[in-house]
C-alpha cells in the first residue's frame, strides 16, 4: 500500500508544511498533494515543493478544469515535472462544481463529461509531441473557430520537449466518469471510496479498461483514496472536531439541487441525517448542522482514535481496493504512525 500526504490548499495564508513533507519523503512515502478551490492554486505549490524534495511524486488533487485551459494544464504538468527532474508530476484533475465554475471562473457549467474526455485527450496529445495539436471535440477544439475568432489558430507543437508518459488521474465519483476515468486515464481519485464500498466501483472501473482496449486492468491502474487521520486518546473529541468541515461540505457545498458531497453521504448509507443537514445548514444553523454529522460516518472515513484503535482499524483500508492512501492530517505524529503501520521503506 503507498502512502501520499495531502496538503490540501491553503486558507487565508499559505503555509507549507515543509518539515513534514521532508519527513514524508524521508519516510518513504510515494507522493504529494496540493488542491485548489478558489484562493491558492494547485500548481504553484508543487513547484516550490520540487526545488525541496529528491524523489517524491508531485500530484494535484485537483486542477479544475475551468482554471486553465487543457493545453495551460499540460503546459504546467510538463514544467513542474521537468524541473523536478522527470517521472514526478501526477497530473491530478477534476470539474469542481457548478457555483465554482460558473460563479469563480465564470465559465459555463457546459458537459462535464465530454469536457473531461477532450480535456485528457488534448493533454496526451501534447504530452506525447507526435504532430502539431489539433483536437475535434465536443466541448473544446484546437485550433478554435468559434464565436469570435479571426480564424488564423494553426495547430501547434509544445516547444517543450516533455514527458510523455506524465500520468493523468481523475477525481470523480459517479458511473460514467468512473468509466471514463478507467478507460482514458492512469489513476482515479475516488471521493466516496471507503473499506466495504469496492464492489460498487469495480464493474464501472472493469468497463472503462474494456473500452480502453490493450489488456488495461487494474493490475495497471492507481486508486489512491483520501483518509484523514487523528490522533487522539479521547475518540469522541476527535470525531467531534471533524464534523464541522463535513455538515459545511454536505450542507453548503453546493446547490440545494446539486450537492455532490451530500449526494455522497446518502450513497454512504445515511439519507436521513444527509437531508438534517442540509436543511440546517442553508438555515443558517450551522451549529446544529455540525451536531447532525453522524459518529459513525466520521468513523467510515477516516482514522481516529488513540495508536493502537488507529492500527488496528487501518487493516480494512488495506483490502479497500485501494493502491494508496492519500493521508490528511496536521499531526506530525500521523505521518510517523502511518508509515509503521503501512510497513513503508524509507527512501
Amino acid at each position: 500500500m503507498k502512502l501520499a500526504l495531502a496538503i490540501g490548499y491553503s486558507g487565508a495564508s499559505l503555509r507549507l508544511p515543509v518539515e513534514r513533507i521532508l519527513r514524508a519523503e524521508e519516510l518513504g512515502y510515494d507522493s504529494i498533494w496540493t488542491a485548489e478551490s478558489y484562493g491558492s492554486d494547485a500548481v504553484t505549490p508543487l513547484a516550490y515543493i520540487a526545488a525541496l524534495t529528491k524523489r517524491i511524486r508531485l500530484g494535484t488533487g485537483v486542477m479544475q478544469l475551468a482554471a486553465r485551459t487543457a493545453a495551460n494544464a499540460a503546459m504546467c504538468a510538463a514544467t513542474v515535472d521537468a524541473l523536478a527532474g522527470g517521472n514526478r508530476f501526477i497530473a491530478g484533475l477534476g470539474v469542481s462544481g457548478p457555483q465554482i465554475v460558473e460563479g469563480w471562473y465564470g465559465q459555463p457549467w457546459g458537459r462535464p463529461y465530454y469536457r473531461l474526455r477532450d480535456y485528457v485527450a488534448i493533454m496526451r496529445k501534447i504530452f506525447r509531441r507526435d504532430e502539431p495539436v489539433s483536437h475535434a471535440g465536443k466541448e473544446i477544439s484546437l485550433p478554435y473557430t468559434g464565436p469570435g475568432s479571426v480564424g488564423l489558430g494553426k495547430p501547434l507543437k509544445s516547444i517543450l520537449h516533455t514527458n510523455p508518459n506524465i500520468p493523468i488521474f481523475l477525481g470523480c465519483e459517479n458511473e460514467a466518469t468512473v468509466k471514463l476515468c478507467a478507460e482514458v486515464c492512469d489513476g482515479w481519485l475516488p471521493l466516496g471510496l471507503i473499506p466495504g464500498t469496492f464492489s460498487r466501483y469495480r464493474p464501472w472501473l472493469e468497463e472503462g479498461f474494456r473500452r480502453s482496449g490493450g489488456g488495461k486492468s487494474l493490475d495497471r491502474f492507481e486508486i489512491f483514496a483520501m483518509l484523514p487521520v487523528v490522533i487522539d486518546n479521547d475518540v469522541q473529541a476527535a470525531l467531534d472536531r471533524m464534523k464541522p468541515e463535513i455538515a459545511l461540505y454536505v450542507g453548503g457545498m453546493g446547490a440545494r439541487s446539486k450537492n455532490f458531497h451530500n449526494d455522497l453521504m446518502i450513497q454512504q448509507g445515511f439519507p436521513e441525517a444527509a437531508a438534517r443537514i442540509q436543511e440546517l445548514y442553508l438555515a443558517g444553523r450551522k451549529q446544529e448542522a455540525t451536531a447532525a454529522v453522524p459518529d459513525e460516518l466520521v468513523d467510515l472515513r477516516a482514522l481516529v482514535g488513540p495508536p493502537e484503535r488507529i492500527k488496528a482499524r487501518y487493516r480494512g483500508w488495506e483490502n479497500s481496493g485501494a493502491t494508496g492512501l492519500l493521508l490528511r492530517t496536521n499531526d506530525d505524529r500521523a505521518v510517523d504512525l502511518m508509515a509503521e503501520v503501512a510497513g513503508l521503506e524509507r527512501g
